[in-house]
């Protein structure tokens, strides 16, 4: 079975879950019209071959520059090389990203302009660049991830102290917005390229955790804006949600504008591989076009996916949400937001990427489904936890974030290490852009039919729970593991997990 084809497979079998979700619901509780549900339909193949075309582009693409900036950082081994580099490429990928685009005009809007989207942008990317240059420090003088986790946290939970709570949800739902389909492969890579160049027996536990880090920047500089800047007062009333008529028009509308979404993400990816490659790489004339053919079903594919969801998604995602929270009896919000969250992180493409180098890097020893029903029993109890805090005025955004945090802080004392840098780059990839269009559009739809609900604090913090749950869920994975192997008599190895 070729790749392409075997992309294909995979793809389809996560996707359908949360299509058929979507079809039951509307013939039996929502009334979905035709068109709408129609489009839907059409979204889903769309998501399915978009999905497929780019999860295959990322393979032959993206990943192998990640790799290759990685072990020229790695070479130099110098300080100041590490940062600036670092630096730049966090930056670079971040300001480009097309999820982080979509959430920063949805804070823009909702917030009344009091957190314009461009400061918005630089901030979050700002923070990023910072964070990357720091991951990659942390693996050239190999420094403990738990520990680094440890004191990151711990500074967000204070700042989480000071902060108004829809500040704490804006940013820790930018943290999972910047870690989008695009930009989750190459610091993925990267950290992949750093910590096997520099070999040492901690180079499988140093494969991950890069994408957790990069995750945390968008917390810090979010919150420590608020507080030096006094960015505090940003309630606004959310924009009117429009329902589109039509098939085959949102399409149309939509294609132009992620086609030039996605190129400006892709370019400075382009440039800095052209230009290093000249300079620095030399591949063969064969390879470097095998990595350009990457880039391009990347695109395509990014294109194609990137349309079905926002064409297809949002609305339906946005009424279902709405019309369940409107039903006489309201427990249905949670039931439907709990199978929501058990389906929809099967169809965000990070995660298969991040799965598979998983899979690869430990042998099989740790297996893509393991991490994949993990990972959706988290993100189920995520978007039901996130439907209770809009059903229930007292129940707050931090009496779940900041004990998830501290208690993820503590697990990463207690299980092989490699299951920390895997936990923490899982709150990274499961907030991608299925969960920034059709869940958060499903939250602000419920938290709209319930007048105690306030969509800027509700609405977003739904990517913030999503964003949070998989540090404690894939970690409780490696506690268990770390029980069968001590009853089964097997030594895990302190670094590798295996």
């Amino acid at each position: 079975m070729s790749l392409l084809t075997r992309k294909f497979k995979e793809v389809s079998m996560s996707v359908l879950p949360i299509t058929l979700l979507v079809v039951i619901l509307s013939l039996t509780v929502v009334d979905v019209k035709a068109h709408m549900l129609i489009r839907f339909i059409t979204g889903s193949l769309i998501v399915i071959l978009g999905l497929g075309i780019f999860l295959f582009g990322a393979e032959l693409g993206i990943s192998p520059i990640g790799n290759l900036m990685g072990e020229y950082i790695a070479r130099s081994n110098k300080f100041i090389v590490v940062c600036i580099l670092g630096f730049i490429l966090g930056f670079l990928i971040t300001v480009a990203e097309p999820d982080l685009h979509v959430l920063a005009i949805q804070v823009d809007e909702a917030s009344g302009s009091r957190l314009p989207s461009t400061l918005f942008l630089l901030v979050v990317s700002i923070g990023v660049g910072i964070l990357v240059f720091i991951g990659l420090l942390r693996i050239v003088y190999e420094k403990p991830l738990n520990r680094l986790y440890t004191i990151i946290y711990f500074i967000i939970f204070l700042l989480g102290l000071r902060v108004p709570e829809e500040i704490l949800a804006i940013s820790i739902d930018a943290s999972g917005a910047t870690t989008g389909a695009m930009t989750t492969p190459f610091i993925l890579a990267l950290g992949l390229g750093v910590s096997h160049l520099k070999g040492g027996k901690s180079s499988e536990e140093d494969s991950f955790g890069m994408v957790g880090m990069a995750s945390a920047g968008p917390i810090l500089a979010v919150m420590l804006m608020s507080v030096l800047a006094g960015v505090t007062d940003i309630q606004g009333e959310a924009v009117e949600f429009t329902h589109h008529s039509g098939i085959l028009k949102p399409y149309l509308e939509e294609f132009p504008v992620v086609m030039r979404d996605i190129l400006i993400t892709l370019t400075p990816i382009i440039i800095l591989f052209l230009a290093f490659n000249k300079t620095k790489f030399k591949l063969s004339r064969k390879n470097r076009n095998k990595i350009l053919k990457g880039l391009l079903y990347t695109y395509i594919g990014f294109v194609l996916f990137m349309t079905g969801v926002n064409a297809g998604f949002m609305e339906v995602g946005r009424l279902i949400g709405y019309t369940i929270a409107s039903l006489e009896h309201k427990w249905i919000l949670p039931a439907i937001g709990f199978l929501l969250g058990l389906v929809v992180v099967l169809a965000e493409p990070a995660v298969h990427v991040l799965t598979e180098q998983v899979e690869d890097v430990t042998a099989g020893y740790i297996r893509k489904k393991a991490i994949l029903a993990t990972l959706s029993i988290g993100i189920a109890f995520a978007v039901t936890s996130s439907m209770l805090r809009i059903m229930i005025p007292g129940l707050k955004l931090w009496h779940f974030l900041l004990p998830g945090f501290a208690l993820a802080a503590f697990l990463s004392y207690k299980v092989p290490p490699i299951f920390v840098g895997i936990a923490y780059d899982s709150g990274g990839v499961a907030s991608g852009p299925m969960t920034a269009t059709f869940v958060l559009a499903f939250a602000q739809g419920a938290a709209e039919a319930i007048p105690t609900a306030n969509v800027l604090e509700d609405g977003f913090g739904v990517i913030a729970m999503v964003a949070m749950t998989p540090l404690v869920a894939i970690q409780i994975l490696g506690y268990l593991f770390k029980l069968k192997a001590k009853k089964e008599g097997v030594h895990i190895d302190h670094n590798s997990g295996k």
